[in-house]
C-alpha cells in the first residue's frame, strides 16, 4: 500500500501520478485524507479521556483515604461518564480505520517517474532488442503440432483428465520441461540466489501481502473449505518469508530462487493467442526475489534484468524487452519490464518474463521493516522477475529450431540437461 504519510504528504502529487495508470484516484485520495484526520482527532480524544481518567483514579484513592466519601464518589460518577464517552469513541475508531483500510487498499502502486503513459499493450516501449529472427523452411509447424507429431505434449489428454489449459508432458517433451527447471535454477544458484522449495498454496494474509488480494481473488484458485489459494507465481510464498519481519541492513540484498507450478484461472481468455503452450491454467515458472535497501533497489533490478537477458541469450533465443506503460502494468507494480521471445511459426512476440520493482507497496502490506545504522526502521524494497517462465519458452525452443527434416535442434546450453541434442 502507499504510505498514509505519503499521501497526506502530497495529496495532488498521488493522484497525479496514479492518472498514469489510468486510474481515477481523487475521490479515494479525498475521503482517506478525511478519515485519517477524523481517525487521529478521535485518536487524541480518546489518549486525553484515558490521561483525565487516570489523573481522577488517583484522586479518588487519595479521596478514599483521607475519609473523602462524597467527594470521591462525585468523581467517581464523572469517570463513569468519561467510560460511556470513550466507548463511543473507541466504536467511532475502529469504524473509521475499517472504513480507512478499505479505501486503502483500492490504491494501486504509484508508478515511477519513467512509466510511459499509455492504455494498453501497444503503448509500451521497446527499449532492447537482440539477437536474429530464425528463417524456418517452408513446412515448419507451430508448436502444437510439432508436440502431436512428436508426442511430446498431449494435450487433448489433458483436457480428457482436467480440462483445457492442463497439458501432459511425455517422453522428450517432460524431460524438456525438467531440464529446463534445473537449467534455470542452476544459473539463479550460480548468480547468488538461495534456492526454496515452496508451498503451492497460501493463506488469505499471505494473498493480501503481495496484493493478490483484493485485487485479482477471480483469477485464483480457491479452495473453500480450506481458505487457501493455489499460488499464481512462486513470488507470493517466497516474499511472505518477511511477511512481519525486522531486518538488519546488512542482511540485504536478500535473493531467493524457486521454482513452482502455477496456477490461473486466465478467466474470459480466449481465441488464437491461447493455442497450445500460449496460455495454460496450469504451468511450470522459476522465479527470482529479492529483498533489497531502498536506496539500491533500482540497481537490482537491472542486475535481474540482466539475468533474464544471460538466459535467452544461452537459449539462443531472440528477445526484445518492453518497459510497460501505466495502463500495462499490474496493480502493485511500480515499474516492469517484460520480456517476449520471437515465436518463427506463429510470427509473433511471446511474452516469458516480467521483472518489476515494488519499492515499498508490498512491503507496506506485508510489514516488512529493517533497522538501519540509525537505529531507526523502515520499509525495503521488494522486486520480483521469472526466471523463467516454461511454457512460451518451450513453444519457442520448438518452433525456432525445427529442421528441414522435421526434427527439433535443442540448444548447447541444454543438451547437459536433456541427455539428447534432436528430438
Amino acid at each position: 500500500m502507499i504510505p498514509i504519510q505519503t499521501i497526506r504528504q502530497d495529496p495532488q502529487f498521488v493522484i497525479d501520478r496514479l492518472a498514469v495508470k489510468n486510474f481515477n484516484a481523487k475521490d479515494i485520495v479525498t475521503e482517506i485524507c478525511r478519515l485519517d484526520d477524523l481517525r487521529r482527532n478521535t485518536q487524541k480524544q480518546l489518549d486525553d479521556i484515558l490521561a483525565t481518567s487516570n489523573k481522577k483514579a488517583a484522586e479518588i484513592g487519595m479521596l478514599f483515604k483521607q475519609g473523602k466519601t462524597a467527594e470521591a464518589n462525585a468523581i467517581k460518577e464523572a469517570t463513569t461518564q468519561l467510560k460511556l464517552q470513550s466507548k463511543d469513541l473507541e466504536q467511532l475508531y475502529n469504524e473509521t480505520v475499517e472504513k480507512l483500510n478499505t479505501l486503502h487498499v483500492q490504491l494501486p502502486n504509484l508508478p515511477h517517474s519513467s512509466v510511459p503513459n499509455g492504455k494498453s499493450a501497444e503503448d509500451n516501449e521497446v527499449v532492447y532488442t537482440e539477437g536474429e529472427i530464425p528463417q524456418l523452411p517452408d513446412n515448419a509447424l507451430p508448436h502444437w503440432e510439432l508436440a502431436a507429431k512428436w508426442k511430446i505434449i498431449d494435450f487433448e489428454l489433458g483436457n480428457k483428465v482436467t480440462g483445457a489449459g492442463f497439458p501432459f508432458y511425455r517422453g522428450k517433451g517432460a524431460r524438456l520441461q525438467r531440464a529446463l527447471i534445473n537449467f534455470f535454477l542452476n544459473e539463479a544458484i550460480a548468480a547468488g540466489y538461495e534456492e526454496y522449495q515452496p508451498p503451492l498454496a497460501v493463506n488469505a494474509d499471505s494473498g493480501f501481502g503481495t496484493g493478490q488480494l483484493p485485487d485479482k481473488e477471480g483469477q485464483m484458485y480457491h479452495c473453500e473449505e480450506d481458505d487457501l489459494y493455489l499460488i499464481p507465481t512462486a513470488e507470493v510464498p517466497i516474499t511472505n518469508i518477511f511477511r512481519n519481519t525486522i531486518l538488519n541492513a546488512d542482511e540485504f540484498p536478500i535473493k531467493n530462487v524457486a521454482y513452482s507450478a502455477c496456477f490461473r484461472r486466465e478467466a474470459g481468455s480466449y481465441g488464437k493467442d491461447v493455442r497450445g503452450l500460449n496460455r495454460l491454467h496450469q504451468f511450470d515458472k522459476v522465479e527470482i526475489v529479492q529483498i533489497q535497501h531502498p536506496d539500491h533497489s533500482y540497481q537490482s533490478l537491472e542486475d535481474m534484468k540482466a539475468h533474464v537477458a544471460s538466459l535467452l541469450r544461452k537459449l539462443e533465443l531472440p528477445f526484445h524487452v518492453l518497459r510497460l506503460c501505466g495502463g500495462d502494468m499490474s496493480f502493485t507494480s511500480a515499474i516492469t519490464f517484460d520480456f517476449e521471445v520471437w515465436s518463427a511459426a506463429q510470427k509473433r512476440w511471446l511474452e516469458v518474463s516480467s521483472v518489476s520493482n515494488f519499492e515499498d507497496y508490498q512491503a507496506n502490506r506485508l510489514k516488512c521493516r529493517f533497522k538501519g545504522e540509525d537505529g531507526k526502521t523502515r520499509l525495503v524494497h521488494t522486486l520480483n522477475g521469472s526466471a523463467l517462465a516454461l511454457p512460451r519458452i518451450v513453444a519457442a525452443l520448438l518452433e525456432n529450431n525445427q529442421m528441414e527434416d522435421g526434427h527439433i535442434r535443442i540448444p548447447k546450453a541444454l543438451q547437459s540437461y536433456t541427455g539428447f541434442d534432436i528430438i
